[in-house]
């Protein structure tokens, strides 16, 4: 789906055009606090600007043509391809940093806007304001886009008690705008920190690192518990974690046979907890952040396992399943977990045979072969 957006410069495309995907939030239409951000940000001195979390790339884009230099930044390598092909698309000048965390950047801004998805953890949300206040040079300014359904009053007091000075600036059908200010001193607390838990899966023990706001985090959920006790793992075999998380799958396949283990998922969140797993049980294996097999495309396996996002739409359910078909050996197999009632064979025709091996109280494994 491609959507546009019209011009008031001179200095950019007439339209604005943005191809949006499955899997990224508001692929129909702009975001309300989107556009309050956009139409703020036209009015400011930008100078070197930094949108965080930039989906698929509105307001970098356009404030391109204001902005002397600009920095997006997305946790999901899908978004981040996509923010890539709308910079190029209109033919503006901007960067895209896939990060887990706004702190790994370097340098510091002078501008930065930041407008969390409506799914975004309360912990999650604060932390990116944090360190976004951190990147910011002295007398900086944060633009903050949200709804009180959202965790707006929660953003606004957290940017109170960080001394930031919040003010709404504007507001429309429900989303407000706030603009804050870098502090003279900054010395915030941590809102998102990671643990490590302890599960058992058929006796063997097993440390998994998480963090608020990943799937399943602080434990185990049921339908990968199913799928690893379900899935065979034989010595020698190549095994891919697809759609890792923290790395449950890969890091048990790993401790239950002497297997080559790769992890990959699209959220730069998930795959630094997954590095932590594996490192927290002695394993070594490869982790990718990247879009589907799109890091792991010259590569073949013996066994995909995966519990994928089925919440994310068609479109990256087909992706995913097309993929495991490409990297899968003439004789592998994907064993995958999915909710009973679910149907997901109109993603399963490039296998030729699908087989249910498993069925617990809300999931069933299948298996699929070439």
């Amino acid at each position: 789906m491609t959507l546009e957006l019209g011009s008031n410069t001179d200095t950019g495309p007439d339209t604005y055009r943005f191809r949006t995907r499955d899997g990224l939030h508001s692929a129909g239409e702009f975001r309300t606090e989107t556009l309050l951000a956009l139409d703020a940000c036209w009015e400011n001195d930008l100078d070197d600007l930094l949108v965080a979390q930039a989906n698929y790339g509105v307001l970098g884009v356009v404030l391109a043509a204001r902005a002397d230099g600009v920095t997006m930044t997305e946790s999901s390598a899908r978004a981040a391809d996509t923010c890539r092909e709308n910079v190029r698309e209109n033919g503006v000048e901007a960067a895209v940093e896939l990060v887990a965390r706004e702190s790994e950047l370097d340098g510091t801004v002078d501008t930065a806007v930041y407008v969390p998805k409506p799914y975004t953890a309360l912990e999650v949300g604060k932390q990116r304001i944090t360190d976004l206040l951190g990147r910011l040079a002295p007398e900086g300014t944060l633009f903050v886009g949200a709804r009180e359904t959202t965790g707006l009053n929660r953003y606004v007091d957290c940017l109170s008690e960080l001394g930031a000075d919040p003010e709404t600036v504007a507001g429309a059908d429900g989303a407000t705008l706030v603009r804050a200010s870098r502090p003279a001193t900054l010395d915030p607390p941590t809102y998102v920190e990671r643990g490590t838990d302890t599960v058992h899966i058929d006796g063997t023990e097993l440390d998994l690192v998480s963090e608020p706001g990943l799937f399943a985090a602080g434990g185990l959920d049921d339908g990968t518990r199913l799928l690893a006790e379900s899935a065979t793992v034989d010595d020698g075999d190549r095994v891919l974690d697809l759609c890792c998380g923290c790395g449950p799958l890969g890091a048990y396949a790993g401790l239950t046979a002497d297997c080559s283990v790769t992890l990959t998922d699209d959220d730069a969140r998930a795959t630094a907890c997954a590095e932590a797993t594996l490192s927290a049980n002695d394993l070594a294996g490869a982790v990718h952040t990247a879009d589907g097999v799109g890091a792991v495309r010259d590569s073949t396996f013996d066994v995909v396992l995966s519990n994928p996002p089925t919440h994310a739409g068609s479109g990256v359910l087909a992706d995913l399943f097309d993929g495991a078909a490409d990297v899968l050996a003439p004789d592998g197999r994907v064993a995958f977990v999915h909710h009973r009632e679910l149907d997901l064979s109109p993603h399963l025709g490039r296998f030729g045979s699908v087989e249910r091996v498993a069925t617990g109280p809300e999931h069933a494994i299948q298996v699929a072969r070439r």
